[in-house]
């Protein structure tokens, strides 16, 4: 119990947004950035190296490798706040009776979550969670994808849920992403997931990437695409400039929570 609540912690949510601004920091460095201990930021550092956040090195921390990502229910909590403001924007650009495909995500969960008012909406999706969330609602007509159930979370994936959602083609389609580059490259860690993270975006005639501001320069080692194709980014902060010259560029819509 006390590590699911160190997991959520601000000073952890800050030492890994720390890291990713400066690549390195040193034990020191943070102590006295938190003014706590250097043994209190030695745990702090131990536990998000173990959850795959952070890489723990002699005398500090680094970025996490591109290859392993956070654990579910790790990324369940971490700015869980930032996700829920970012799922009711996003609720609130959905229109009732819209067709969407959701993946999976625990951003486009709490999507979902926030739909569940919505009416007679259709929705295909590859993520076990999402379809247990609006089939609550009545109204909504809900179509889960065949493949193989990743037992951590719950997500679909294989050649299956590639097929079955090539033969939709829907109003809108919703993604989570692991990663994006500061040169708007798409990046996720599983590749099976990306397979079917490709086909939603290939069937939707609109693409909706749902993504906290801590996504924006973080490493992951699938390439799903780019930026340029997507159509609206609903985040929780702006992002930096190379992101924004991108969305200036290919005119993508932007919505941030301004409150």
């Amino acid at each position: 119990m006390n590590m699911k609540r160190k997991a959520i912690s601000n000073r952890h949510e800050k030492i890994v947004s720390l890291i990713r601004t400066n690549g390195f920091m040193t034990v020191d460095e943070m102590a006295r950035f938190f003014n706590v201990t250097p043994q209190t930021i030695r745990r702090d550092i131990n536990f998000l190296d173990q959850e795959g956040y952070v890489s723990r090195y002699h005398g500090g921390a680094g970025l996490s490798l591109s290859t392993e990502n956070v654990a579910y229910r790790t990324r369940k909590e971490l700015l869980r706040d930032e996700k829920n403001k970012i799922a009711d924007i996003t609720a609130s650009l959905i229109p009732d009776r819209s067709s969407l495909f959701i993946n999976i995500g625990t951003t486009t969960e709490l999507v979902a979550n926030a739909l569940v008012n919505h009416n007679r909406l259709r929705v295909i999706t590859n993520n076990l969670n999402v379809a247990a969330i609006m089939a609550q609602n009545d109204s909504c007509e809900v179509i889960v994808a065949g493949g193989i159930v990743r037992n951590r979370d719950n997500g679909i994936t294989g050649e299956s849920a590639i097929k079955f959602i090539r033969q939709f083609k829907v109003d809108i389609g919703i993604i989570g992403i692991s990663g994006i580059d500061m040169d708007g490259t798409l990046l996720d860690f599983d590749f099976r997931e990306v397979h079917v993270a490709r086909a939603i975006m290939n069937n939707s005639r609109k693409v909706f990437l749902v993504t906290d501001h801590s996504k924006f320069g973080r490493n992951a080692m699938v390439k799903l695409g780019s930026l340029e194709e997507i159509d609206t980014i609903i985040t929780d902060k702006k992002p930096p400039p190379s992101i924004m010259e991108i969305i200036s560029n290919h005119d993508i819509n932007l919505a941030i929570d301004n409150k």
